[in-house]
C-alpha cells in the first residue's frame, strides 16, 4: 500500500500522525457459553514476506493457514494508483486456506519425558514453483512442509457407448471362428489371413480422466530432530534461502534446508560444570539481509550480535548490546524482568528490537553502548512484582514486532490489550487498543514525552478485594492477567497486526489500521480451529 505521498503533505515534523485503528475481521468466534479448549490456544502466529499468507500454529499441534483475497481484483488497479502515489482505501480481508497437523504428542523413553505437541515457532521459507514452504517445531522436533495445489482426478467416462460397444464386439466374434484357423503344435497358424473383418473392428473402450477440483495438500518434506537437549525457543530462516537456525537453551544449531540427518553447532554457552551457569539463550534472529550474521539474546538481558565468518564455532560475539542498571536500583526481581522474551530486526538490518518483562528496547547495531529508544510497557506492574512471581505470571515471554517501514513498533499485554509505539524521531505517539471488535475502547490519553508511557495504564496498581490474577490502574481500567496476548505479528508491507488474543470474541485476533489522514481500517483473527 502506497502512502508516502499523502503523508508527506500532512505529517508534521516531529514525525507522522499517530495510527487510527478499527475492527477488521475475525476467525474463530465463539458462541455465547462456548469455552476455548486449551488444544485451540494460539502459540505461534507469522506473516509471509508477501503479507498475503497468515500461518498460525496451537497447543494442539496444528498449523492453520490463511490466505489474503482482497489485492486479487485490484492488481490492475493497484498498479495504476501506485504509479499515482496515491493510498488505496481497501480493507483488507482474509480467509481460511488449509490446516494441518504437523506435530504429534511423543515420549522420550531415555529421558522419561512427554513432549508436547505445542507449535513453538513458525517460520516462512521461499516460495518455489506455487508452492508454499515454511517451518515448525515444538519443543525437540523441526519440521519443513510444503503446501501445494493438487487437482484431484477421476475416470469421468468411457470413449464409447457401451451398448455398440458390445454389439460390435459380437459381430466380429461372429466372423471370426475358432474352426477357420489351422494351428500347428507350437502355436503357429497355417492360415496367416490377415484382412479386415468384415463387420469392422470393435470399438476400444478408453477411460476418459477429468480434474473435478483442486485440493491443498500439506506434505512434510523433511524432519529436523535428535539435534537440541534442551527446548527450541527459536527458528530463523536465512536470507541466503538455503539454510536456518534453530536454538534451545544453551545452543545453537545451523541447519541446510535439505539436510535433516546433519547440522553444525555454532554457538554453546553451556559450561563444564552446570553449576556455573549463569544465563541461557532466549531468542535467536538472522539478519534479514546479510545470511552470515545473526543475533541472540539472553536471560540477562543482553544480545550479542555474531558473523558467522569468522569462526566456526561463534562462541565469541563481534558486538553486544546491554542496557546498564542505575546504580542501587537492583532488587529480586531486577534479573527476572530484564530476561529478554523476544528478538526481532528491522526489515533493513538496521536496528533491533527486544522485549523483556517491563519494557520494549530498540536498539542501532552500530551503537552498542545502549539502547536508542525504550518504551515502557509494564511500568504501572512494578508494584506488583510479588504477585506477579506467585502466579508465574512475571515469566510470561511476550512477544514484539515492527511496522515494515520500521516507525512503529508493537507488543502484547495482559487483558488482551497490545501497545502500538511510534519510534521514528520526535515521535509521541503511544496507543493502547483491545484484541477486540472495539479495539480502541481502552484507549486513554497517551503520553506526549519522548519516552513512551501510556497514560491509560500509568499510575499505581493496587489490588482488587478478593482477586489474585486483576489490578486496576489510577484510571480506574481492570486489569486480567489471566487473559494475555502474548503473540502478534506486524504486516510486512501495510499497518495490519495479527493478534493472538483470547477473549469472549474469539480465541485469537489481528488488528490493522493506517495513518490518520487515510481512511483507516483493522481486522481480527481467530485462533480456534476453523
Amino acid at each position: 500500500m502506497s502512502n508516502g505521498g499523502a503523508k508527506a503533505a500532512v505529517a508534521p515534523v516531529g514525525g507522522p500522525l499517530p495510527l487510527d485503528w478499527k475492527f477488521s475481521q475475525v476467525f474463530g468466534e465463539r458462541t455465547a457459553g462456548e469455552e476455548v479448549q486449551e488444544v485451540d490456544v494460539i502459540s505461534a502466529i507469522e506473516f509471509d514476506r508477501t503479507g498475503d499468507h497468515l500461518a498460525t500454529g496451537d497447543r494442539g499441534g496444528r498449523v492453520v493457514l490463511f490466505e489474503r483475497t482482497d489485492n486479487r481484483d485490484h492488481v490492475g488497479q493497484r498498479k495504476d494508483l501506485e504509479k499515482m502515489d496515491y493510498p488505496m482505501n481497501r480493507h483488507p480481508e482474509f480467509r481460511y486456506k488449509t490446516e494441518f497437523q504437523s506435530h504429534e504428542p511423543e515420549f522420550d523413553y531415555l529421558k522419561s519425558l512427554e513432549i508436547e505437541e505445542k507449535i513453538n515457532k513458525i517460520r516462512w521459507c521461499q516460495s518455489a514453483d506455487g508452492a508454499l514452504f515454511l517451518l515448525s517445531t515444538n519443543d525437540k522436533t523441526i519440521k519443513c512442509w510444503k503446501v501445494q495445489e493438487k487437482k484431484v482426478k477421476k475416470v469421468h467416462d468411457m470413449n464409447v457407448d457401451s451398448m455398440k460397444t458390445m454389439e460390435s464386439g459380437s459381430i466380429v466374434g461372429s466372423s471370426i471362428s475358432a474352426s477357420s484357423k489351422q494351428y500347428i503344435e507350437n502355436g503357429g497358424c497355417i492360415n496367416n489371413d490377415f484382412s479386415f473383418p468384415t463387420a469392422g473392428f470393435p470399438s476400444l473402450r478408453l477411460p476418459v480422466i477429468t480434474s473435478i477440483e483442486t485440493n491443498l495438500m500439506a506434505r512434510c518434506r523433511r524432519i529436523y530432530a535428535h539435534a537440541h537437549d534442551y527446548h527450541i525457543n527459536s527458528i530463523s530462516s536465512n536470507s541466503d534461502g538455503e539454510t536456518f537456525i534453530s536454538a534451545d537453551d544453551l545452543r545453537i544449531n545451523l541447519w541446510n534446508l535439505e539436510i535433516n540427518n546433519q547440522s553444525f553447532n555454532i554457538v554453546d554457552v553451556k559450561p563444564a560444570n552446570m553449576e556455573d551457569l549463569t544465563e541461557v539463550i532466549t531468542s535467536a534472529e538472522f539478519h534479514p539481509k546479510h545470511c552470515n550474521m545473526l543475533a541472540y539474546s539472553s536471560s540477562k538481558g543482553s544480545i550479542r550480535l555474531i558473523d558467522m565468518r569468522q569462526s566456526a564455532l561463534c562462541d565469541s560475539h563481534s558486538k553486544l548490546f546491554e542496557d546498564q542498571d542505575a546504580p542501587g536500583a537492583r532488587s529480586f526481581f531486577t534479573e527476572i524482568i530484564a530476561s529478554i522474551s523476544d528478538i526481532k530486526f528491522a526489515k533493513d538490518g538496521r536496528h533491533i528490537l527486544s522485549r523483556d518483562y517491563m519494557t520494549l528496547k530498540l536498539w542501532d547495531i552500530n551503537m552498542d553502548s545502549g539502547p536508542v529508544a525504550t518504551f515502557q510497557v509494564h511500568e504501572h506492574l512494578r508494584p506488583k512484582l510479588c504477585d506477579l512471581y506467585e502466579n508465574d505470571s512475571i515469566f510470561d515471554k511476550f512477544e514484539c514486532c515492527l511496522s515494515g517501514d520500521g516507525l512503529r513498533v508493537a507488543t502484547g499485554s495482559y487483558s488482551n490489550l497490545f501497545r502500538v509505539f511510534g519510534c521514528s524521531e520526535g515521535s509521541t505517539e503511544a496507543t493502547t487498543l483491545e484484541a477486540s471488535k472495539t479495539p480502541m475502547r481502552r484507549q486513554g490519553q497517551t503520553s506526549s514525552r519522548p519516552l513512551r508511557t501510556l497514560g491509560s495504564l500509568s499510575g499505581v496498581v493496587r489490588r482488587v478485594k478478593g482477586a489474585d490474577n486483576s489490578g486496576v490502574d489510577a484510571n480506574g481500567n481492570t486489569f486480567d492477567f489471566t487473559t494475555k496476548l502474548l503473540h502478534l505479528a506486524w504486516h510486512p508491507t501495510e499497518n495490519s497486526l495479527a493478534c493472538a488474543a483470547s477473549n469472549k470474541e474469539a480465541a485469537s485476533m489481528v488488528l490493522s489500521g493506517v495513518d490518520a489522514v487515510l481512511s483507516p481500517f483493522c481486522f481480527c483473527l481467530g485462533g480456534r480451529k476453523v
